[in-house]
């Protein structure tokens, strides 16, 4: 029996490589001799390098750059020299897990230490970044990314602003002289599976502005400031972009790619099937075991599990998804392709409990799951 291994990460508790490790540990301590292929999973966030970077290869490039709130950190990039291709994820170094619930601060969290990333890789002599827009802790536009690459963001008196969301509504000149000239010869590619357009109620700030810190009675300051942003942009590069899907991606930062780099952009999930040969394996499958930290409605939209149930779905392979924490109802994964919802908690514990024991909850799970199948198969 072939069994394809695609899980995502489990957030805070273990990443999609190591869940896929914990999944396998499980499978084989029923039965060794089936075959299990890991195909590690992401769509754009966290874990999206780590991905990669097991199905090509590469190196991880640490450096110091500035987290949201400008604090110094070790964050690291994929780096694939035979290519020239740098991975990037803002999750990195603009991530919502580098702080904690009371330091989300949208007014000065920034993008720039994602900037500091690409700054990094182009001293490398990258000719091509993809970037992962997921997990940011950013509503800035992308501007702070932007200010790290050179450009300027200047007042009505031409003093330059500083950095973070509250400089949106502030902006009356773009400089861009001083934009690092290295990127010229870059190709863009985003890895993203957010939609959204910039602004509105579909936008950067009124979907993906409360878990990043914007308080209800800070979202019209925050809409009207990201309008006013849009509008200088496009007076300064003659694009108008803020209405283009994945313009609200992280933040408002997949504006700014599109704006000054012309990336191409693409789901997260889908670039990492297809570097990973996922259909092919699949379609070789007796089983697909995937899997992320919580199952709930919200992961019929773009969650790596249900992309996983969609592939299977096509060619009849039969898909379990294991999950850390199910809340609410999750009925019509059916529908997508997954036949069983499996959490792996096996008693009363806490959160952190769960969390810091995700790996071996999650082998077990395996286990249970393995011999319960091979014991229906022997009826």
């Amino acid at each position: 029996m072939k069994i394809v291994i695609a899980p995502d990460s489990f957030k805070g508790s273990m990443t999609s490589i190591e869940a896929a490790d914990a999944i396998q540990r499980g499978v084989e301590q029923v039965n060794s001799s089936w075959e299990t292929t890991l195909v590690p999973m992401a769509d754009g966030g966290e874990g999206t390098v780590e991905a990669i970077m097991s199905i090509l290869g590469g190196e991880k490039i640490d450096r110091r750059v500035r987290d949201p709130l400008g604090r110094q950190i070790q964050a690291s990039f994929g780096w694939l020299s035979e290519t020239k291709t740098a991975v990037i994820e803002t999750a990195a170094a603009s991530g919502l897990p580098l702080l904690t619930y009371s330091e989300l601060n949208p007014e000065d969290s920034s993008t720039y230490g994602t900037g500091e990333l690409v700054e990094c890789a182009l001293d490398l002599g990258v000719r091509r970044i993809i970037i992962g827009l997921g997990g940011s802790a950013t509503v800035d536009g992308g501007t702070g990314f932007l200010q790290a690459l050179g450009i300027h963001f200047l007042d009505e008196k031409r003093v330059e602003l500083s950095q973070g969301g509250k400089i949106l509504g502030h902006i009356h000149t773009i400089d861009s002289s001083n934009l690092d000239p290295r990127l010229n010869d870059v190709e863009w590619v985003v890895a993203s599976d957010v939609t959204n357009p910039l602004l509105g109620e579909e936008g950067a700030v009124s979907i993906f502005g409360p878990q990043k810190g914007v308080t209800k009675d800070k979202s019209m300051i925050f809409e009207a400031g990201m309008k006013h942003y849009a509008q200088k942009v496009r007076e300064h590069t003659g694009i108008d972009c803020s209405t283009d899907k994945g313009s609200g991606a992280a933040g408002g930062f997949g504006f700014a790619l599109k704006a000054f780099f012309n990336p191409s952009f693409q789901s997260g999930f889908s670039l990492i099937a297809e570097l990973g040969g996922l259909h092919k394996e699949i379609k070789e499958a007796s089983l697909v075991l995937t899997g992320e930290g919580k199952m709930d409605a919200q992961s019929l939209y773009g969650k790596v599990p249900v992309g996983i149930g969609r592939i299977a779905k096509e060619y009849h392979i039969p898909t379990v998804a294991f999950t850390g924490k199910l809340e609410g109802t999750t009925q019509n994964v059916s529908s997508e392709g997954i036949s069983l919802v499996f959490p792996i908690v096996d008693s009363p514990m806490s959160l952190d409990d769960a969390m810091k024991n995700g790996s071996k909850l999650l082998e077990k799970a395996a286990e249970r799951l393995m011999r319960a199948m091979t014991l229906n198969n022997k009826k």
